[in-house]
């Protein structure tokens, strides 16, 4: 008999919105035995989160929620929470929208009696290019920041409920006031974004030969292009200060770059100074990857790479998963490289340094071919 692991939440936990976030919330909580249910104004994307198991359909007269999640975009979710504040007197209100000051300021602007010590802004930082609630998992938050961004009104037992909602999500919660996330959003979520998505933009018409070239960093560089437009322009629109500022930074080292390429096309590759500006941006660039956190938010690590050669068959790259893991190594990062047509394709497996020369010779040793850097 598999027993269900305790949960720090208290249902009923109502969840208002059955997209990607909501759905998966209703998922990670109904895995551990908390009792969930959903309002959708969408008939179809409610039954679709029921028929996955996220939770049953909220039901006149039923048990009052404990807590409520309000996972709607972002130019609703102020007046959303508002209204659950209203409707359900006893619960604790959070929603989990991308952008925190302007839902804070709507929620405060709205205030009457306790309603505001209720509220807890909130944001896991975890999402996919791809939206709705056929896209949710239960584990889309293990390992991930969820940001708590309670208003200088909120009860500390409210900032509790939330906490522990992250946790039993498997998120680790961090702490920022909204506009302290709405900045640092800006510059890890909301630009790479509108990166992605101009790089994306210059596809529309490029001829079909230059797209055959395709490779693996013009994949890695536009996957998250395909995302909502219309989610995203909300976002966007609802934190517009900080976004604008980031694009006018980016700007200027766009100028940059410019005018070493411009220096270069007038006086030649190899003039004084062609070289000199533009190494000295794309090594900013090195040494900004370098900063980036590592696995669960940790500090940074460094991994080797195994690059492994995967016959374009059905079941091989699980037979390779299977095989790394019967040698006892763990894969902390995987990309794949394969071209249209390709027989093969290539498995980039990230290790620790001080398993990547035994695996690779016994991955040698089962017959795969590996591929030296």
């Amino acid at each position: 008999m598999t027993s269900t692991p305790a949960s720090l939440t208290t249902g009923p936990v109502k969840i208002v919105g059955t997209g990607l976030l909501g759905t998966s919330i209703g998922l990670a909580l109904r895995a551990q035995g908390v009792e969930v249910v959903l309002s959708d104004i969408s008939p179809a994307m409610l039954a679709l989160a029921r028929d996955i198991g996220a939770g049953e359909p909220e039901a006149a007269g039923g048990a009052e929620p404990a807590l409520v999640v309000v996972a709607t975009p972002p130019d609703v979710a102020g007046n959303v929470v508002v209204e659950m504040l209203t409707r359900h007197p006893g619960a604790v209100v959070t929603d989990v929208a991308s952008v925190k000051a302007m839902v804070a300021e709507e929620v405060a602007a709205a205030d009457s009696d306790d309603a505001g010590s209720r509220y807890v802004g909130s944001h896991p930082m975890a999402g996919r290019e791809r939206s709705g609630a056929s896209a949710a998992d239960a584990d889309l938050f293990i390992g991930r920041p969820w940001v708590i961004s309670a208003g200088s009104a909120s009860d500390p037992a409210a900032v509790t409920a939330v906490r522990n909602l992250a946790l039993d999500v498997g998120a680790f919660p961090v702490t920022l006031d909204p506009q302290e996330h709405d900045d640092a959003v800006a510059l890890v979520s909301h630009l790479p974004q509108l990166a992605a998505t101009l790089v994306a933009a210059r596809l529309v018409d490029a001829p079909e030969p230059a797209l055959s070239l395709a490779g693996q960093g013009l994949r890695d560089v536009t996957r998250i292009a395909a995302s909502d437009p219309q989610l995203w322009a909300a976002i966007l629109v609802g934190n517009a200060a900080p976004v604008a500022a980031g694009l006018r930074e980016l700007r200027a080292d766009i100028d940059e770059l410019l005018a070493g390429l411009d220096h270069a096309v007038a006086a030649g590759p190899l003039a004084p100074g062609a070289m000199g500006a533009l190494t000295e941006i794309i090594s900013a660039g090195n040494t900004g990857v370098a900063r980036i956190p590592g696995k669960h938010g940790g500090a940074p690590r460094r991994y080797e790479v195994v690059n492994v050669l995967v016959p374009d068959q059905p079941g091989e790259l699980g037979r390779l998963f299977g095989e790394v893991g019967q040698i006892g190594v763990n894969i902390e990062d995987l990309q794949l490289e394969h071209s249209a047509g390709a027989r093969v394709g290539v498995a980039r497996l990230s290790v620790v340094p001080a398993a990547a020369a035994g695996l690779e010779d016994e991955l040698t040793n089962r017959g795969w071919s590996v591929v030296a850097e």
